[in-house]
């Protein structure tokens, strides 16, 4: 049996760290925002008794360094079904180290396959549960849409739908690792926490322009990305509401009410970054394909 899944990008409208937990983990406010940027993940049953990933993206490892793999261990693991062997194809649009959750949509997607193909019937918050283990941003992807995540992102509150907009998305070529950025909160001093009080009133008010005054990302104040300077003087002179890098980055976005505006930013953008994207907000982080 094969199933297929369409895994949406994410983009943090708010991230900031609360502080870093006895475990090693961190406590975080995230207000996180699904966008119709997708992988395709398709899931197959053989009778090799193993796990096996192909994708199209060369630069990507397929072996037990992905996401998706680590799903399918932890799905069986938690489950206690016999795997039968599973292959496992990632069609990848969404950048990889990009601060959109390329990896987490696609380990979602394989939870969420495995789950149909074997009919175990496993609640969403079942779901999450076993996607926790793999990544902090894998509930959300397996939930999608507008959603409030908090402590190490197993916490989801969703939140009304964001307003019509369009989003565009620069990724810069350099990737950023999460766990370097991380570690730079650990050692960082002077940090300027966000509003987030602020911000999660707007958000439950579904204010579009109110989210946006309070769009901000923690992360900005430690990781160096030498192009997110010029993308969001870019973005904010071709009259973006706000413009933000997405978790751990490189990826800085600009959320705009006009679509020319958007595609005049995007144009802008092709003279500092190869990878531009305009997106549109979503209601679900997976879509079934079969």
């Amino acid at each position: 049996m094969k199933v297929t899944y369409d895994a949406a990008a994410k983009i943090n409208l708010m991230l900031d760290i609360l502080a870093r937990l006895d475990n090693g983990y961190h406590s975080l406010f995230m207000l996180m925002q699904s966008v119709d940027l997708y992988d395709t993940v398709s899931v197959e049953t053989d009778d090799s008794g193993k796990i096996s990933i192909t994708s199209n993206e060369e630069g990507i490892p397929c072996d037990k360094r992905n996401i998706a793999y680590k799903a399918a261990e932890a799905f069986f693991g938690a489950t206690g079904v016999k795997n039968p062997g599973v292959a496992i194809h990632l069609e990848k649009r969404i950048p990889f180290e990009a601060g959109m959750a390329g990896g987490s949509a696609d380990g979602a997607a394989v939870i969420a396959a495995l789950n149909d193909i074997f009919e175990i019937n496993l609640t969403n918050a079942e779901l999450c549960k076993i996607g926790l283990k793999v990544g902090a941003d894998v509930p959300f992807c397996l939930t999608g849409g507008t959603c409030l995540a908090q402590n190490v992102g197993e916490i989801l509150s969703p939140l009304p739908p964001l307003e019509d907009c369009y989003i565009v998305l620069a990724k810069p070529e350099r990737g950023v690792s999460t766990k370097e950025a991380f570690a730079a909160f650990d050692t960082a001093t002077n940090l300027r926490h966000l509003d987030t009080c602020a911000m999660l009133y707007a958000a439950s008010q579904g204010d579009l322009y109110g989210i946006c005054k309070h769009t901000k990302n923690v992360f900005e104040q430690l990781i160096e990305v030498p192009e997110r300077v010029p993308i969001k003087s870019t973005l904010n002179r071709h009259g973006a509401l706000a413009a933000c890098m997405s978790g751990s980055g490189p990826t800085v976005y600009g959320i705009f009410d006009d679509e020319s505006k958007a595609q005049s930013a995007a144009s802008a953008l092709k003279s500092l970054v190869k990878n531009i994207y305009i997106t549109k907000p979503v209601k679900s982080g997976l879509v079934r394909k079969n």
